[in-house]
C-alpha cells in the first residue's frame, strides 16, 4: 500500500482536511456566513449546506465537516427555533458531501480498486494493452453529480422553508451584527483557494492526485498559521497524530478487506 503512489494521497488529503478543522476556517466560515443570512427563512440551513460544500471540495473528509458543524451549528438552530429533525439532517446531508465532492478519499481509494478491477478484466478478454481508471477521471465525472447534489439540497431547504416556515424560522433578533460581505469573502478565499489548487490541477492535468494534494496540504498550513490564525503549535503536532490514527485505520480496512 505504502509503494502505491496512488493511495499516499489518502493519508496527505485527510491531514490537510485535520489541519483546516483545527485552524477554526469552518467555525468562522460558519458563523459569518449564518450572521449574514439570518433573517432569511432557513438561512441557517443554507448556510450550512454551502460551507458543508465548500469543506468538502478543500479536504475530502467527511468526520471533521460533521463533528465541526454539528458542534457549531446544532445548538443554534436549535435555539433559534429550527425543527430538530431538519436540523440534524441538514447537518449530516452537507457533511456528507465530502463523500463525492471532489477531492474525495473515497474517490481516491475507489479509483485504485476499479484500474485493478478493469485491467484484469480486460487482460481476461484478450486486451493486453488495458486502459487504467484514473483518480483525475473520478473526480471530473463525480464533479457534476455532486454540486447537482448540492442544489439540490438547497431547492428542498427553500421550498422547506416556504411551505413549513415554522419548521425554519428566520432570526429576527438584534443580538449580533450582521458579518460584512467583505469578511465572508476573505474567509472564503481560503478553502477557494484550495479548491482551485487541488481540482485545477488534477483536472487540468498539471499534476496527479499526489502531487495535487501535498501543494495543498502545504498551502492549508501557511493558510491556518497566518491567515486565519488560529492554528498553534500544539495544534499543529496533535493534527499530526490524528492524521496519523486515521490513516492506521484506512489501511488496517484495506488490508483485512484485502486478505479476508
Amino acid at each position: 500500500i505504502m509503494t502505491n503512489e496512488t493511495l499516499i494521497a489518502v493519508p496527505v488529503f485527510v491531514f490537510m482536511g485535520v489541519m483546516l478543522e483545527r485552524s477554526k476556517l469552518a467555525d468562522q466560515l460558519l458563523q459569518s456566513l449564518a450572521q449574514l443570512m439570518r433573517t432569511t427563512p432557513g438561512g441557517l440551513g443554507i448556510a450550512v449546506v454551502v460551507v458543508g460544500a465548500m469543506m468538502a471540495a478543500s479536504t475530502g473528509i467527511v468526520g471533521a465537516t460533521v463533528v465541526t458543524m454539528g458542534l457549531i451549528s446544532l445548538p443554534t438552530m436549535l435555539k433559534k427555533g429550527y425543527d430538530p429533525a431538519v436540523s440534524a439532517g441538514t447537518i449530516c446531508a452537507a457533511g456528507t458531501l465530502g463523500q463525492i465532492i471532489p477531492p474525495s478519499i473515497v474517490l481516491v481509494m475507489l479509483a485504485d480498486v476499479l484500474s485493478n478491477a478493469y485491467q484484469q478484466a480486460q487482460l481476461q478478454l484478450g486486451s493486453f494493452s488495458p486502459k487504467t481508471v484514473s483518480v483525475g477521471e473520478l473526480f471530473a465525472g463525480a464533479l457534476v453529480p455532486g454540486l447537482v447534489l448540492v442544489g439540490l439540497y438547497l431547492l428542498y431547504l427553500l421550498v422547506l422553508a416556504r411551505v413549513k416556515p415554522a419548521a425554519m424560522p428566520p432570526d429576527t433578533s438584534a443580538e449580533e451584527d450582521r458579518v460584512s460581505v467583505g469578511r465572508l469573502l476573505l474567509l472564503a478565499a481560503g478553502p477557494l483557494l484550495l479548491i482551485v489548487a487541488v481540482l485545477g490541477s488534477i483536472l487540468k492535468g498539471i499534476a496527479t492526485p499526489t502531487e495535487a494534494a501535498a501543494v495543498a496540504l502545504f498551502m492549508a498550513i501557511l493558510i491556518g498559521f497566518f491567515i486565519y490564525r488560529d492554528l498553534t503549535l500544539a495544534r499543529f503536532r496533535q493534527s499530526l497524530l490524528d492524521a496519523g490514527e486515521t490513516t492506521g485505520t484506512i489501511i488496517l480496512i484495506l488490508l483485512f478487506s484485502r486478505f479476508f
